[in-house]
């Protein structure tokens, strides 16, 4: 049986992912991956609706109503957030933008879907990090470890130590690590950019033996982490790493407080940290690998010991014990004093 030629929006969508994004717009692979997402909800919505098979479903199907019948879906009947909710919108509205160019016959109603609106939503929950205790007490290796315990320890030394993204610590290979000084490590972020950060000679020395043991049977571009099966580390394993760490350290680390963390909070604390030593948001930006300085400000936001500091510097004579005046009976040297104004 002969196939069916494909349709316009099958043509458009095959150019959309093979070519524009990636070569046109230059987007990673995740997100990417993202837009494809949406797009297949979206066509498993519509074909919902419609009875039509989504192989069946051409530009015609591609309307301002059904985009907005499908945000609502996703809040009402998926249970999405309103951030998840906009970013399947981004990613229909880019390909909106995108076949308007391709098919202007459709430029009316695909301007109308550009018009569907993003939704406002609730300012960002507070950043969840861990205190030094708790990083200490999660680093805690067992008195007797295994070799999988050696690699949790070490990943998630290289997480505190760089406040590298999750997905950025799994795609370390063998070549991106210098344990030799100044010891560093090589990261490829958001949008293909490529930094450098540097790692303490601790973090090394628990690296050195992942390296070791494979130098002999794995080329250097193979994953630095990798599962009992030999395969590159996943993201829910990542997850499973952290989650049975933090059971482990009921007694230091509250379990109702510990349900809150997941991997990228390892990144939350290093960013918080920073800041507490007094580390300028310039600085930080770049080790975070932050497209804007925006992003980092926003853990300004996040320390309660912050904020007592910068409450002392505004309202010193508030906080601080009462100083003696020069009148007072008490013996105070004028130099002093003068230099306490």
């Amino acid at each position: 049986m002969k196939r069916a030629a494909p349709n316009d929006l099958g043509s458009s969508l095959t150019r959309f992912f093979q070519t524009y994004l990636p070569s046109l717009r230059g987007m990673s692979p995740h997100t990417i991956k993202s837009y494809r997402d949406a797009i297949v909800l979206y066509l498993r919505f519509v074909a919902s609706q419609t009875g039509l098979p989504p192989d069946q479903i051409d530009l015609d199907g591609f309307t301002a109503s059904r985009v907005s019948d499908f945000v609502t879906f996703l809040e009402q009947t998926r249970g999405n957030r309103v951030g998840t909710r906009n970013a399947r919108l981004a990613a229909l509205h880019t390909f909106a933008s995108f076949a308007a160019a391709e098919y202007p016959e459709h430029m009316a109603e695909l301007q109308r879907i550009l018009a569907v609106p993003f939704k406002r939503h609730a300012q960002r929950a507070p950043v969840e990090y861990l205190e030094q205790a708790e990083v200490a007490a999660l680093l805690r290796i067992p008195r007797h470890p295994s070799a999988s315990d050696r690699r949790d320890h070490a990943l998630l030394a290289l997480m505190f130590n760089t406040g590298a993204r999750v997905q950025e610590v799994l795609d370390i290979r063998v070549r991106d690590v210098r344990l030799e000084p100044p010891c560093q490590v090589r990261l490829q972020g958001k949008g293909g950019k490529v930094r450098t950060c540097p790692i303490w000679a601790q973090t090394a020395e628990k690296l050195r033996p992942l390296i070791e043991q494979s130098s002999s049977t794995v080329e250097p571009e193979s994953p630095l982490f990798v599962n009992r099966s030999g395969r590159k580390l996943t993201r829910f394993g990542v997850r499973y790493i952290l989650r049975k760490r933090l059971e482990a350290c009921a007694e230091s680390i509250n379990p109702e407080r510990a349900k809150r963390f997941h991997p990228h909070s390892l990144r939350h604390t290093t960013a918080v940290h920073l800041l507490k030593a007094g580390v300028d948001f310039v600085t930080i930006s770049q080790w975070l690998g932050h497209v804007s300085l925006n992003t980092t400000m926003h853990y300004a936001r996040a320390d309660i010991d912050l904020k007592r500091q910068a409450l002392a510097q505004v309202f010193p004579d508030i906080l601080a014990p009462r100083r003696p005046s020069l009148n007072s009976r008490e013996g105070v040297d004028v130099i002093d004093w003068l230099r306490r104004l």
